[in-house]
């Protein structure tokens, strides 16, 4: 008998584990709440913790702290709430992704509609992923996006919470009430993930921007003739997700659609086909725009800013004297004075 007793007790303690750990697990995780999701979790401050913005940015929108917002990808990362809102007007929060899918954009801003019906001011910063001709079907990158935290149901958010990554982060959240770790990024989405710039060297930046190419082609001359059948050929399936946006905005919305200032070398070769195809495609986000009364303004161009090797980290990101200056270049181009400014930094497409 006392082997069988010995036996129940040790099944009974395997049996108390495998259930009463998990379940001891999932509370804390449901108490902590690392990503602001659970509808029962006590109030305490939550910030941002994860390094995946898709997992942090639906927390920012949900807490309505913020009638406008920036939505793009890491070019448009490093503008500043703080001097939009001086230079634009709102409380301006920074929502773009690290290497963000149309789509991921997408679902982000309709969240934020959803969530802010009636916003101050909206930019939209398009690059590269805006015109792919594949963006509706590679909708996602290998980083894990959580459509789950997107949807208007937060019941159905405690299905996802009991894993290594939630576990992890909410030990990241009880660390920093303890002062033992720091905010991840600020309250309002801004992070300048860029190095310091007294670190800035100029021929390690160099060699980032030139490390996929032999040297910078200024044009192709002659240029590469483009046939109807191949403009017929290209389509841009993310426009319809930005056609939806802008048309659920309100009138009285400040809309601005930025064209990112990539360096020189990151942008189709002047006389290519691809050139022309990006161009095709900025059009039509200017019919948009027109559509909408929006307003276009194009950094992603040929100018002093995209071909001074001095002014990137690398081929896309650009330091943060220059993110400043964007600033206040797009306040300028807000106004209406120029189109097309003297100093040729950006030109107005749609006004």
């Amino acid at each position: 008998m006392g082997i069988f007793t010995g036996w129940t007790r040790y099944t009974k303690l395997l049996i108390g584990l495998a259930f009463g750990l998990p379940l001891m697990l999932f509370a804390f995780v449901a108490l902590v709440d690392p990503y602001d999701v659970v509808p029962f979790s006590p109030p305490m401050a939550r910030p941002p913790m994860d390094i995946n913005q898709r997992f942090m940015y639906p927390a920012i929108v949900r807490r309505g702290a913020y009638d406008s917002a920036v939505f793009g990808t890491s070019t448009s990362r490093l503008l500043v709430p703080d001097q939009l809102n001086a230079a634009i007007g709102g409380r301006f929060a920074n929502l773009a992704m690290n290497a963000a899918t149309a789509y991921e954009q997408y679902r982000l801003a309709d969240l934020f509609l959803r969530r802010t019906p009636r916003p101050k001011a909206v930019i939209f910063g398009l690059d590269a992923p805006w015109c792919s001709g594949k963006a509706d079907v590679e909708r996602f990158t290998f980083r894990p996006f959580p459509p789950w935290m997107y949807d208007d149901d937060r019941w159905n958010d405690l299905a996802y919470l009991l894993n290594g990554k939630t576990l992890e982060i909410a030990g990241r959240l009880v660390g920093h009430h303890l002062g033992l770790m720091p905010q991840r990024i600020g309250w309002d989405g801004y992070e300048r993930f860029v190095p310091p710039e007294e670190s800035y060297d100029a021929a390690r930046a160099r060699g980032h921007i030139y490390a996929e190419t032999s040297g910078r082609i200024e044009r192709r001359e002659p240029p590469e003739p483009v046939s109807e059948a191949m403009r017929a050929s290209w389509r841009f399936p993310a426009l319809g997700w930005l056609d939806d946006l802008l048309a659920r905005l309100p009138a009285e919305t400040d809309k601005l659609i930025l064209f990112t200032p990539v360096h020189l070398i990151a942008q189709p070769v002047a006389g290519s086909a691809a050139a022309a195809q990006e161009e095709a495609c900025k059009q039509q986000v200017v019919a948009l725009a027109q559509r909408h009364k929006a307003r276009v303004i194009d950094f992603r161009i040929d100018s002093d800013i995209t071909r001074n090797d001095l002014n990137y980290w690398d081929k896309l990101h650009f330091r943060t004297p220059i993110a400043d200056r964007l600033v206040s270049l797009i306040a300028e181009a807000r106004s209406g004075a120029d189109a097309a400014p003297a100093h040729g930094l950006y030109r107005v497409l749609a006004p």
